[in-house]
């Protein structure tokens, strides 16, 4: 049974959520030319950011580091005590080490200090202690402290971790923002994530292509057309002639509009049912075009054609779907 009513609670939450913004606005008031200096080590490396940190500080730190990464400085995680025994290796002089630590005086960061700057690699380090050990070590070093933490105890790191991460993010920006950093960069470490698809995978990557393509010349007749319709899946059939140039399709709404006009299906040629002058797309476009090209002309299916204006690949809304496009 809690010790607490809900509304005690609710006081409490408001109560960690005004220190920790109260921790993270107080950070602005301390930007100064450090800052900068910090940035332009980190532009002129020719190395990586190699970010460490121990406990808390090391989750934060692991954070920062896949922050850097995706937005475009490459940087990695380092384990101080890991580095003690061999991980030390990972640095080289050519990189930079970026040190989280809220006393300053973490052992197991200050033990490889020496050995980072006999290796020439350059330091930054945010701690709350402005006179610790490795803030005194530092090339340059932000000052991340906070009044309180927001643990009621005013031990366990809550509001000093919150101010560290955001400080690790306001430099990662400033470096975006540095490089011109674009969205299609980002596109490239996040293939596998909802803007890497709409960024990077084009019409050939998702459209049904060779045996896949439905599609049937202008003389068979509109019940070989369904059949191959039914075969598919599409809900389409292309119409071409011998060199699969399009001449036109034939879609599961003008099946229903032929219907009601009374034809034989067994009889009746496909080139007189299907749709001319249809919709294609270019094979070599982005998946993303064409969504908007469905859109524009409220259709849900594309036939799509090479340079050389022949059929090779049909591809409908859901494929677009399934491929995480939409």
């Amino acid at each position: 049974m809690s010790r607490l009513t809900a509304a005690e609670q609710k006081a409490l939450a408001e109560r960690v959520l005004d220190i920790e913004s109260r921790a993270v606005s107080a950070l602005a008031g301390r930007l100064d030319d450090s800052f900068a200096k910090a940035c332009q080590l980190c532009l002129d490396l020719t190395g990586r950011v190699v970010v460490t940190g121990m406990g808390k500080s090391g989750h934060i730190a692991r954070k920062i580091a896949a922050t850097l990464a995706s937005t475009g400085t490459p940087a990695f995680y380092m384990h101080p005590a890991e580095a003690s025994h061999g991980d030390l290796g990972m640095i080289t002089g050519q990189d930079l080490m970026l040190a989280v630590s809220n006393s300053g005086e973490t052992q197991e960061v200050i033990t490889i200090l020496p050995l980072v700057k006999r290796m020439g690699a350059k330091l930054i380090s945010m701690t709350g202690k402005p006179k610790s050990t490795l803030a005194k070590a530092a090339d340059v070093h932000f000052d991340v402290s906070v009044e309180e933490e927001a643990c009621p105890l005013n031990l366990a790191p809550t509001a000093s971790t919150t101010a560290t991460l955001a400080m690790g993010d306001a430099l990662a920006v400033a470096l975006l923002e540095s490089r011109g950093f674009t969205a299609e960069d980002f596109a490239l470490s996040h293939p596998s994530g909802s803007l890497g698809k709409r960024l990077l995978l084009r019409v050939a990557d998702v459209m049904h292509s060779g045996e896949a393509i439905p599609m049937v010349t202008a003389d068979v007749s509109l019940s070989a057309g369904l059949v191959e319709m039914s075969q598919k899946g599409l809900g389409m059939t292309a119409v071409v002639d011998q060199q699969q140039h399009i001449l036109g399709i034939f879609t599961d709404g003008d099946l229903r509009r032929t219907l009601d006009s009374g034809v034989d299906v067994h009889k009746v040629p496909m080139a007189e049912v299907m749709h001319r002058n249809c919709k294609t797309i270019p094979v070599d476009i982005l998946a993303a075009e064409a969504i908007h090209v469905m859109e524009e002309h409220k259709i849900n299916g594309l036939l799509v054609i090479n340079e050389d204006g022949v059929l090779v690949g049909a591809l409908n809304i859901h494929d677009l779907f399934r491929a995480g496009i939409v």
